[in-house]
């Protein structure tokens, strides 16, 4: 069960790929997490992806792909694995795709989780984050008890940079120019499967069961 998750920012796939990973076992992946468990760990990938960092450049697609088929060769992804977060461009879709095939490996489900970007706009603009614990609320569909603080430590609740509406619109503009063209590559691989992201959460976790389940 090798699995991408697509999807806009704020879409809900990191919430998804959570769900995911509990319930069928498998490990929840992100390039995130990969880069800095390798350059803690002063592995010749970790170096490598440091050096790029370290002068604020992009880590090259080539040695990305790297890092994610290392990790994917450990004990923990023989039953599966769920990427978030990459592939983010169709170069880096087709130099997944290469090293995979060299270990006769396919990706199996490319799950699109579907949000209008009016409505991921409406989500991330209204979220508010506790300046103390890190505990999310959004002003619209799940307010604090006391407005600007947090029910669970009392700490401030801010609305961070991230969640800015002019950050989010660019997020989407990059989005749909670089990772958006992602949904016709694994159409046409016949591995795509579009998803209503704008129900519950519950909801759309059925679906996706029933997909991965089928």
């Amino acid at each position: 069960m090798k699995i991408i998750m697509l999807g806009a920012p704020g879409a809900g796939k990191g919430t998804q790929a959570k769900q995911i990973a509990e319930q069928y076992n498998i490990p929840h992946i992100s390039t995130g997490d990969i880069f800095r468990a390798n350059i803690k760990n002063g592995t010749e990938l970790g170096k490598k992806a440091k050096e790029y960092m370290d002068q604020g450049l992009l880590v090259p697609d080539e040695l990305v792909v790297d890092l994610v088929v290392d990790r994917i060769e450990k004990d923990d992804c023989q039953k599966g694995f769920i990427l978030d977060g990459f592939p983010r461009t169709i170069p880096q879709a087709e130099a997944l795709d290469a090293a995979l095939a060299a270990k006769d490996m396919k990706i199996d489900y490319a799950l699109d989780i579907e949000v209008p970007d009016e409505n991921i706009i409406d989500r991330m603009s209204g979220r508010r984050s506790c300046r103390e614990c890190g505990a999310i609320f959004h002003a619209k569909y799940n307010p604090p008890k006391s407005e600007g603080i947090c029910d669970i430590c009392s700490g401030e609740l801010i609305l961070r940079d991230d969640d800015k509406e002019e950050t989010v619109k660019k997020r989407l503009d990059v989005y749909h120019e670089q990772t958006a063209p992602l949904i016709s590559h694994y159409k046409s691989a016949g591995s795509l499967h579009e998803i209503d992201g704008t129900r519950h959460i519950d909801v759309v976790f059925d679906e996706i069961k029933s997909i991965l389940e089928a």
